[in-house]
């Protein structure tokens, strides 16, 4: 039996012309996405960070650029899984949009 998807925001795999921005600490990089939701996104990256890691992020999306906050959950093999935990409320605007473009394509 397969357990009920427990995400409280859907995720999406966006296109690979998505790229995101980070800081985290006195590492920087520029990285595509795995996945996207309005909760948090999968980057990718070659050195992982560590759990519990502050980032800032910049996502140059089709619907404009959004800036946020995040702190890294997990580490994937692929990339590290970051939570969103601030963003100003246009950002939060332009995400949704651009999430709500890619779920109904």
């Amino acid at each position: 039996m397969i357990a009920p998807e427990q995400r409280k925001y859907p995720r999406v795999r966006p296109p690979r012309s998505i790229v995101a921005a980070w800081q985290a600490g006195t590492q920087r990089g520029v990285s595509f996405l795995e996945s996207l939701s309005v909760g948090g996104l999968l980057i990718r990256t070659k050195e992982p960070l560590p759990p519990r890691s502050l980032m800032q992020i910049l996502l140059d999306l089709p619907v404009g650029q959004v800036r946020c906050r995040g702190i890294v959950r997990n580490i994937q093999r692929s990339g590290v899984a970051v939570q969103i935990i601030a963003m100003e409320p246009t950002d939060r605007a332009r995400l949704f949009a651009q999430m709500t473009k890619l779920l109904l394509a």
